[in-house]
C-alpha cells in the first residue's frame, strides 16, 4: 500500500529488466528505484523497490526513459503497486490493474 510523500504516491516496484548491455542499466536501476534490490536472471535483472510519483503510468514512464537513455535496446516488464492497485507494464504499454 503506497503512503504520501510531498502530494506524491510511492509505489512498489517487481521488475525484470532486459538488454543488450545489463552493466550500462544496472548504475541506472541504483540511481533512480529507492532501495534497489537488483539481481542477475538469465534473462537480465530483477529488481525490487520503491518510487515515488503521481500515478503507475508516471513512474513506470521514468524508470523506462532512464534505462534506455543508458542502452536503447532494453525491456522492461514491471508491476507497480500503490494506491490499493497493481499496475503491470511491459515497456510503456499498461497490461493490466487489478486490486493490489
Amino acid at each position: 500500500m503506497p503512503w504520501q510523500t510531498g502530494g506524491m504516491a510511492r509505489f512498489s516496484l517487481v521488475a525484470d529488466v532486459s538488454s543488450d548491455d545489463i552493466a550500462a542499466v544496472r548504475p541506472v536501476l541504483s540511481d533512480v528505484v529507492t532501495g534497489a534490490v537488483v539481481t542477475e536472471t538469465p534473462d537480465g535483472l530483477h529488481v525490487e523497490g520503491v518510487m515515488d510519483g503521481d500515478d503507475a503510468r508516471d513512474v513506470n514512464r521514468r524508470l523506462l526513459s532512464g534505462l534506455r537513455r543508458a542502452e536503447r535496446r532494453t525491456r522492461l516488464r514491471a508491476e507497480w503497486t500503490g494506491g490499493g492497485f497493481t499496475h503491470r507494464f511491459f515497456d510503456y504499454v499498461p497490461k493490466a490493474t487489478r486490486p493490489a
